[in-house]
């Protein structure tokens, strides 16, 4: 019996590498003092995990990687050292901000690079860290681990004293342990990925992080784009597939519906140009699907159209699925396969206002003033869209992400009054 409970415990440890263990061997390790010359327990910004951040960060940004895996060079650019420091400035007030504790990251397994982000803010802000990493994380995911051991190589001691990568498969058991034993519970992922996690509970002073299904859309004003350059519209291009492609679609800021603000003429014109666009880059990066993704792509379209939702459906090759909506409201949510774009036309941009939905998370825009968007912010007094951002920086990271201040989040506030 004793033997099953240790084998039901049981994570693999992926950074610092250190085999198979208990998972109450990760939390008395992460429990412990740190050692090395009085420095104490690691405080928000400080500089021993900067170093590491950064450090690491450069690593990622090495020529050959980054044309290997882009979304490291995006990664590395978010880590680097000035970047770092205007994360901690950002924090002033007149309280004392202190870490919050340990903290338990629950990222999803279909976009690598999250948990990354996730970690290293926690980190930057003085926290210890259990990370779960999923057994099915791909190449991308394995590149990074490489990468934070190629840094841990020089850092300071705190790092691997403080900071761990883990792995198990459904395991109540650990998964509990880890819930019960954190004082923040950040989980990302479907809205059943995070009601399987709460059923586990945590201790009376802690609290859960969530990032739920979400899903995004882009608008583009049509005379704009009739009349930008062509130099304009390639760049705009080249983002938008950058925003769609790199996670297959799946990420949870990349755009699946398009719609047009302008006249009927502008919409139709404006759309096919973009369309021709979009087909060139994806055909120059040689971005395309397997034919079992290709199938998926056809059953759900043609279902759109089957349900009244479509008006018509354009494949450009496998890699590239064009709907033209019958109505604006019929944007679907849900995933419809890697490279399947949705499009539809409003008269004006406050028309989305009804249309948005809760869940809606990233609003990609082109065309647009910085007033405009301001309104339109305001006229969804919270309905829905927590990031409104240029067409190209769906993917791009910030230290506010779902309307959440992670940073913030990452520490507790001190009252000190004299």
């Amino acid at each position: 019996m004793a033997a099953e409970a240790r084998g039901a415990s049981a994570v693999d440890v992926r950074f610092p590498a250190g085999g198979t263990v208990p998972v109450e061997v990760v939390l008395d390790q992460l429990g412990g003092e740190l050692q090395g010359g009085g420095r104490g327990e690691l405080q928000v910004g400080d500089e021993r995990v900067r170093e590491f951040l950064a450090a690491f960060g450069r690593r990622l940004l090495r020529p050959a990687l980054a044309r290997r895996h882009p979304e490291l060079g995006s990664l590395g650019f978010f880590l680097r050292p000035s970047e770092l420091a205007r994360t901690v400035e950002g924090l002033g007030g007149k309280h004392v901000r202190v870490p919050r504790g340990l903290v338990f990251h629950v990222p999803p397994a279909n976009v690598d690079t999250v948990f990354v982000y996730s970690w290293a803010l926690s980190a930057l802000m003085g926290n210890r860290n259990v990370v779960r990493l999923s057994h099915r994380s791909g190449t991308v995911a394995e590149t990074i681990l490489e990468t934070l051991h190629e840094a841990l190589a020089d850092a300071d001691p705190a790092i691997a004293a403080t900071q761990r990568v883990i792995s198990y498969g459904r395991s109540d058991t650990v998964t509990a342990a880890l819930s019960a034993a954190c004082d923040l519970r950040v989980v990302w992922g479907g809205d059943g990925a995070v009601r399987e996690i709460r059923r586990h509970p945590l201790a009376p002073h802690a609290r859960d992080l969530t990032f739920p299904d979400r899903s995004s859309f882009a608008v583009v004003r049509a005379a704009a784009w009739l009349c930008a350059p062509r130099a304009a519209r390639v760049t705009v291009a080249e983002g938008f597939v950058n925003d769609t492609y790199w996670f297959d679609q799946a990420a949870c800021s990349s755009p699946r519906t398009v719609f047009w603000v302008g006249s009927e003429g502008d919409y139709d014109a404006a759309r096919a140009d973009f369309t021709d666009h979009v087909a060139r880059v994806v055909t120059v990066r040689g971005w395309g699907v397997d034919a079992a993704m290709a199938v998926e792509k056809r059953v759900s379209t043609y279902g759109l159209a089957a349900d009244g939702l479509a008006e018509s459906v354009e494949f450009r090759g496998n890699a590239l699925a064009v709907v033209r909506l019958s109505a604006a409201a019929a944007a679907p949510r849900r995933w419809l396969g890697a490279g399947t774009f949705a499009h539809a036309r409003l008269g004006a941009l406050a028309e989305l206002v009804p249309l948005v939905e809760r869940r809606d998370q990233t609003m990609t825009h082109f065309g647009f003033g910085q007033a405009e968007l301001e309104e339109l912010a305001r006229g969804l007094a919270g309905r829905g869209v927590d990031r409104m951002v240029p067409v190209g920086s769906a993917l791009s990271f910030h230290r506010v992400w779902d309307g959440v201040d992670l940073p913030a989040e990452f520490t507790r506030l001190v009252t000190v009054i004299r």
